[in-house]
Parts: C-alpha cells; structure tokens; sequence
C-alpha cells in the first residue's frame, strides 16, 4: 500500500507543483484541516494520517474509521509546511473520498440483513492497483472482504470449468491438487451441478446468476437429500438492495455484491487551509 501511495504522489506531482512553488513561499507554516460535504461512513482516516505524518505533518484526529458522518463534520485537522500539504492534500482525498464511499455502500448492504444469519461479501472487482484499499473500506464498512487475491483461496469459476469436462470433474481436480490448508469454491448454474458439488463437499458452492426461485429450488433440492450442510452456499450475480431479502429468506449463507466496489459513489471531502 505504501508503495502505491508512492506512485499516486509521484503520478499527481510530475515535475513539481509549479503552482504553489510560484505563489506559496517556502517554509511557510499553515494550519489546515478536512471537512465532509457528504453523509456516510468514514474509511482511510489511519492512512491518510500516516501519509501526512510520514512528509512532516502534524495531525489531529477528529473522527476514526467506521464512524458515521454527516455533512460539515470536522475529520482531521493539521499543522505543517503549506507547500507539502498542498502537494499531499489531492491523494489524501481522493484515497479517503474512495474507501469512504466503498464503507458506506458495504454498510448499507450489512445493516439490510443485520437481524438474519447471513454474510455480505465483496469481490475482487476493485479499482486496478487499489484493490487492498477496497478492502479495507469494506471490512470497515462492515462485510467480508472475500478474496485478497488469487493466491486467498481456490475459486473455480466458468472459465475455468469451460476447459474441464465438467464442474464436479474441475472440484475433483482442485481437491487432489491444492493443500488441505485452502479452501475450495466453485461456481455453478443448475440445480444438478450444484447437488453435485455439494455432494462431494466444495468447501463453499455459489450460485452464479441464479434468480430467487432458483436458489430457494437448490436449497430446498439439498435439504430433501441431507446435505446442505455438506457446504457454505454463496450467491452472486444481479443482486440489489431491491432484491436482496428474497435470497436471504431461502437461508444462504453468503451473498457477494462487486457493486460494492465498482460501482459504489465516492464521497465528497474537502481540505481547507485556514
């Protein structure tokens, strides 16, 4: 994360900031501080702190991560060279605009099912190089962060299966390969590939795609033969805040949203030098 905090600076900086290099003086000390101009949940506070201490920046906390904001909250005050600041201030917003508005989505979503025996879950459909950023904003938020990265765990999707014979011959496969140490998923679109996966213990089975009535048929189907317990059932795939209580009352354990991340509204900050 340091590292990609790293480029964002460089990338924004290029050659220098000509413009407060041209009007600010140098060594000019400034007290500075971040107001909310949206409602939400806050993320990224704890990394925008260290980015501004680590260039010499003294901060103040107003609020933590995971706190709910309103507009004309006082975030984090600061005190410091102006030059710096003003190089810094632009990253530091856009990084904490972005995971507060991923939290907020997330938490929306956790609040929905908060009095039912289910788990939301991200994706790994993040913003390319920011992906643990997002996911950070989403444990923050309140929900599973799902896979970090590909290396997390075994997760059999179609493309996968399309150069197998089958699902169930793509998870027996995974099972003989891959350590005890690692769990295995795989994707599925009937009934009958999900009975089959199930039945031979996919650790979590996911029901790609698969509208209400189809997945109150899947788990009435395993319940009728005794095995729902042999897996964690998961569902994705076209899944809103409009629909999202019909999956909930047919009992699956796990709902995955990639609208949390690519798709959730950044909220709006603002950094005044006072």
């Amino acid at each position: 994360m340091d590292k990609i905090i790293e480029y964002m600076l460089a990338e924004d900086e290029g050659f220098g900031d000509i413009t407060s290099n041209a009007v600010v003086e140098k060594g000019k000390e400034v007290k500075a501080y971040i107001i909310s101009k949206d409602e939400g949940i806050l993320a990224g506070m704890d990394i925008i702190r260290n980015l501004f201490e680590e260039y010499g920046v003294k901060v103040t906390f107003w609020l933590n991560d995971g706190s709910e904001i309103s507009k004309q909250d006082l975030l984090m005050s600061m005190q410091g060279d102006a030059r710096t600041i003003l190089l810094l201030e632009r990253t530091a917003l856009n990084l904490s605009m972005r995971m507060s508005g991923v939290a907020t989505a997330a938490h929306h979503y956790a609040d929905l099912v908060k009095d039912y025996d289910v788990r939301i879950a991200g994706t790994r459909k993040t913003s390319p190089a920011i992906a643990k950023f997002d996911k950070y904003a989403l444990k923050v938020g309140g929900v599973d962060t799902h896979r970090f990265s590909l290396d997390d765990m075994v997760l059999i999707k179609d493309n996968h299966i399309a150069v197998c014979d089958s699902p169930l011959d793509a998870l027996l496969k995974a099972k003989k390969n891959t350590s005890f140490s690692k769990k295995i998923e795989i994707e599925v679109e009937t009934l009958e590939d999900a009975i089959d996966c199930v039945k031979n213990k996919a650790d979590i089975v996911m029901l790609d795609n698969m509208n209400g009535m189809q997945v109150k048929e899947v788990i009435e189907e395993l319940k009728n033969q005794g095995i729902r317990q042999n897996s964690l059932i998961e569902v994705s795939g076209g899944i809103t805040e409009d629909n999202i209580m019909d999956y909930v009352e047919y009992g699956v354990d796990i709902i995955s949203i990639g609208a949390l991340t690519h798709s959730s509204r950044s909220l709006n900050f603002s950094l005044k030098i006072d």
